[in-house]
């Protein structure tokens, strides 16, 4: 059964209701939030009803630290597809608005989850926090369960053999420092950014490498400078590549965009949406004196990335 969004949570028809549920932001679908989610599922499975998320849009964080730079790690629909693939049911999206942020944490367990939803079992992390003043606990979650009748489970942190545990700031953090290794480990798969493709300058196919342009906007801006990539197409297919990450300072560019050279590959893509994931930062962005010194790198840019992500060449 493909994956339902269901936009708030008032007045929903009775197959939308009674769901297990796993609450929390859930920003990037990684190893940690896959545990509460693995919980909510156990629990749907047992009690034979649907498996739902449940989460907020827009992130409460934009509504509370509205200049705060741009933090997230996927988009919606990337979210929704990473869900999906862990069997989840419905999503549900719950408008986070000045009613939302009101509610203290019995209101909204009485009114959302219980009122609204009609859950029937709630997974969260143990450091979940809920409710006006992010008052409402793990704890206080099971207690809750008890008074409304829906049970309880609380995940506990999820780590690697390292003792690094798994967190969207972990990932942010490995992004920010050029490592998407380290993030990849934590999400379980590449960070990928996706976008629709925009015409640029057209530099690039003039000097013989085109790149597929995407603006980076609301994800969280990894270090800047050249990747090795893979880009999935609207078609399924995955492209090797090599992109730069930044503001081209060689052209003048103002805004923070991908630019994906995509290898052995000379095809429209304008307007179309594609999705790249970030495998190895190769070098930090630069700026040349010229274009041939530009031309120069970039080729050596190439035989590195073709090393990593496309090694029988």
């Amino acid at each position: 059964m493909p994956l339902k969004t269901i936009h708030g949570w008032k007045d929903l028809p009775e197959e939308d209701r009674g769901a297990a549920v796993a609450l929390g932001n859930f920003d990037g679908v990684h190893r940690g939030h896959q545990q509460v989610i693995a919980q909510a599922a156990k629990a749907a499975l047992a009690g034979r009803t649907s498996l739902g998320v449940v989460t907020f849009d827009p992130h409460p964080r934009r509504l509370f630290r509205p200049t705060e730079p741009a933090f997230k790690l996927m988009t919606h629909n990337q979210q929704a597809r990473a869900l999906e693939a862990l069997g989840v049911d419905r999503l549900y999206l719950l408008p986070f608005d000045f009613e939302m942020a009101s509610f203290g944490d019995r209101e909204f367990v009485e009114k959302v989850l219980v009122g609204g939803l009609g859950v029937k079992h709630v997974a969260v992390g143990f450091d979940i926090s809920f409710g006006r003043g992010r008052t409402g606990s793990a704890d206080l979650m099971k207690a809750y369960g008890a008074e409304y009748g829906f049970s309880v489970s609380v995940a506990e942190p999820v780590a690697n053999r390292e003792g690094e545990k798994f967190s969207s700031t972990g990932v942010r953090d490995a992004l920010r420092d050029g490592h998407p290794e380290g993030a990849a480990r934590i999400l379980g798969r590449p960070f990928a950014i996706e976008g629709v493709v925009r015409r640029g300058q057209q530099l690039g196919r003039q000097l013989g490498f085109p790149t597929a342009n995407v603006e980076v906007e609301d994800y969280v801006v990894p270090k800047l400078g050249v990747y090795a990539t893979r880009t999935r197409l609207p078609d399924g297919r995955e492209v090797p590549g090599v992109a730069n990450l930044g503001n081209n300072p060689t052209t003048g560019e103002v805004e923070t965009r991908l630019e994906t050279w995509l290898f052995d590959f000379d095809e429209d893509l304008y307007g179309q949406v594609i999705e790249t994931d970030l495998i190895a930062f190769l070098r930090p962005e630069l700026k040349f004196d010229s274009i041939e010194l530009l031309v120069e790198q970039v080729l050596r840019d190439e035989v590195a990335a073709r090393a990593i992500v496309a090694p029988a060449f």
